[in-house]
């Protein structure tokens, strides 16, 4: 199967390639926009599964969705997101969507759900049809004090902690502890996890 991944943010990307590449039969290629998106699906389609990360640059909206179904007429394109509301899922999927994918899904769920797709099923998580919106609650940004939520955007932005030391004028030691404290707060295993549920949240 080949599978197209496109996220703006490199560590959704990452994390998620590391995911598929894990997995045999799944050959993946990524891009950091729609448009690096389209120009892949011209150079290296056709793909089974698209994955769109509904925010990124040159989305707008879901007229996105529409240049990458026109684009690649035989593969399964599904939008990926963490805080897009219900209306939008809906109206995706109304579109032909093949699917709408929370990035709060688990990695063995989201391989499943890429092969549903695969195989011609539209994917739609139980979740889509109770909640209103997608992502973490509010109450999780109301755990971390100030200095924790610059901390948490610095590891958004991939950055090791002697970087983000200098850019707050603190002290390395002190952002490691800083780091130790968002990790238990988000109930994150390390630095990167609780990046990715900070960027589902759309806290950075």
């Amino acid at each position: 199967m080949k599978l197209l991944l496109a996220d703006d943010h490199a560590l959704i990307r990452d994390t998620l390639l590391a995911y598929f590449e894990r997995e045999p039969g799944i050959t993946v290629a990524t891009a950091e926009d729609l448009d690096a998106a389209l120009d892949c699906v011209a150079r290296e389609g056709p793909f089974e599964v698209i994955l769109l990360d509904y925010a990124m640059p040159g989305m707008s909206g879901l007229e996105g969705l529409k240049r990458m179904q026109a684009a690649a007429p035989e593969a399964a394109v599904a939008i990926m997101s963490g805080t897009a509301a219900r209306r939008i899922a809906d109206e995706a999927l109304e579109m032909g969507a093949a699917g709408f994918v929370p990035k709060t899904i688990g990695a063995r769920s989201l391989i499943h759900a890429v092969r549903f797709m695969a195989a011609g099923e539209v994917f739609a998580p139980i979740q889509l049809l109770n909640d209103a919106q997608f992502g973490m609650p509010d109450s999780l940004a109301e755990k971390l004090t100030e200095r924790e939520r610059e901390v948490l955007v610095g590891l958004c932005r991939g950055l090791a902690n002697k970087e983000i030391a200098r850019d707050l004028g603190l002290q390395e030691v002190t952002i490691k502890l800083h780091v130790k404290n968002l990790c238990r707060k988000l109930d994150a295993r390390n630095r990167t996890q609780a990046a990715l549920l900070a960027r589902d949240a759309g806290m950075c």
